[in-house]
């Protein structure tokens, strides 16, 4: 009797095993294949902080793109300033785009915690770098201080002086020398650790000291206090890191063609059929 009715069934059972193993074999997996390159480039001041940082930007830059690139176009103005200023104290170029995250360039700001200008400068830091501010007050305590200064010159009878309204924190270039000395004091102060100057600027010298010292570490890097700043300053630190990259990288991604990472996909399966292997035993 012709069929499988006269096979017997455990030569069925092997034939049937057989060749789901073929099917099997010629279904091999093939490895994931790269359709796209990474290809974003890190200033060179900030190169060996991709992995910290690298996710970071990447979110950055899809969230806050219209900020980002308004920030690029303002900058165009002030950025060649500043960066000119900055190399005349062998501060780093890259310190420029703190204007950005301070003031956003507007020479009148004033933060609330007194701080003024296009740097963000408290009085005792300007009084430090020599220069001149009026303190932040009311009309009637403006007038209540000439009435004193008038009365106190009478006393001593010298010639009254108007108390000073000028501001130098408000004046671009005289803000942006105050700002590199004060950047050039910070570095000597950190050992040229940019991170750590950068974080410095925002909540202090004596604050990134004490993050240090809680890390434990002999020469702690800003990734190694992190946890121990404000959140304040680890964000400030990390869009520092942010605006320079994305401005380093800037034509790609307002064209949308940076890549932070490679693009993988999977390799079609080789449907191919393949020959019988012969260390297969199915007796």
């Amino acid at each position: 009797m012709a069929g499988l009715a006269a096979i017997p069934v455990q030569a069925q059972v092997k034939d049937s095993t057989k060749k789901t193993l073929l099917a099997r074999l010629s279904k091999k997996e093939m490895p994931p294949v790269v359709i796209k390159e990474a290809n974003v480039v890190y200033p060179d001041l900030l190169c060996g902080n991709e992995e910290q940082s690298l996710d970071y930007i990447e979110k950055f830059s899809t969230n806050r793109r219209e900020y980002l690139i308004r920030t690029y176009n303002k900058g165009k103005k002030f950025f060649p300033k500043a960066a000119a200023i900055l190399a005349k104290n062998n501060i780093p170029h890259e310190f420029k785009v703190l204007l950005a995250l301070e003031s956003a360039f507007n020479g009148n700001a004033v933060s609330r915690a007194g701080a003024v200008g296009y740097w963000q400068i408290m009085d005792e830091v300007a009084k430090e770098y020599g220069l001149k501010y009026a303190r932040n007050m009311s009309a009637a305590q403006r007038k209540k201080e000439i009435k004193l200064a008038r009365a106190l010159a009478k006393k001593e009878h010298k010639k009254f002086r108007m108390p000073a309204m000028r501001d130098d924190r408000k004046n671009f270039d005289k803000a942006t020398y105050a700002a590199a000395r004060y950047l050039k004091d910070r570095c000597r102060n950190l050992d040229n650790d940019y991170l750590l100057v950068v974080a410095s600027y925002n909540c202090g010298v004596g604050n990134v000291w004490n993050a240090m010292e809680k890390s434990g570490k002999d020469n702690p890097t800003f990734w190694d206090i992190k946890n121990y700043l404000p959140a304040e300053t680890r964000s400030y630190v990390m869009n520092f890191i942010a605006l320079n990259v994305i401005f380093n990288n800037y034509d790609k991604f307002v064209n949308n063609t940076l890549c932070f990472k490679p693009i993988l996909a999977k390799a079609e399966n080789n449907t191919e059929e393949m020959d019988e292997p012969t260390s297969l035993n199915t007796q």
